[in-house]
């Protein structure tokens, strides 16, 4: 398993491209603008690009998509269904311009090659925000960052929610590399000993 990582957009979303080098399968992970840019990185791998897949819905995790489909017709993409019903909103822009958009939820699984993507549905930054776990890689969006959490004040979010979906990540049995939506990565680890919010949501 490989995982690359592009920031894009005039905010710095972390793009990823998940890659399983044993069938040279990969699914792009919050393609948030330059699409470009990333189409580019997915030539030079010579991958075969199977999904694309949305943490959640916000403009900067899902600008680049219709473009992407585009280039990448085979790829199916997915996304919660609480972050795909906002057509004409600025932060939920998607619906209505990916003609065959795919829904998954909690405890779904994607299989890429030889790996297996695991959907956890843990809200607060959104309704329909998720995380992606595979193997010992968490793609964690905009719900856990290195040292934070994500915003609770856009239409959708909840400090309840993202508490309660922060305590569900902290107790995950062992350790991880955390792939935030934004900023450095970090490890799960790391993140139960210092970050303010996951203490807090662990009861810490």
């Amino acid at each position: 398993m490989k995982v690359k990582v592009m920031q894009v957009g005039p905010i710095g979303t972390n793009c990823y491209i998940l890659e399983d080098e044993a069938t040279n399968k990969a699914a792009v992970i919050d393609p948030g603008d330059e699409g470009d840019r990333i189409l580019s990185v997915l030539k030079e791998d010579g991958v075969q690009v199977e999904y694309i897949l949305l943490t959640h819905g916000h403009y900067d995790h899902t600008t680049a998509v219709p473009e992407l489909i585009r280039a990448l017709p085979q790829a199916e993409v997915y996304i919660h269904q609480a972050d795909a019903n906002g057509a004409g909103s600025q932060l939920f822009p998607l619906a209505g311009q990916v003609a065959d958009l795919k829904y998954y939820n909690e405890g779904d699984t994607l299989t890429l090659g030889s790996l297996t993507i695991q959907v956890l549905h843990t809200p607060g930054h959104s309704k329909g925000s998720v995380t992606l776990q595979v193997g010992d890689v968490l793609f964690t969006g905009d719900t856990l960052f290195c040292g934070s959490c994500g915003r609770t004040d856009l239409r959708g979010g909840s400090y309840e929610e993202i508490m309660s979906s922060l305590n569900r990540l902290g107790h995950l049995e062992g350790d991880f590399h955390v792939c935030p939506g934004h900023d450095q990565t970090s490890t799960l680890e790391r993140e139960r000993q210092y970050n303010p919010f996951l203490r807090e949501a662990m009861g810490q």
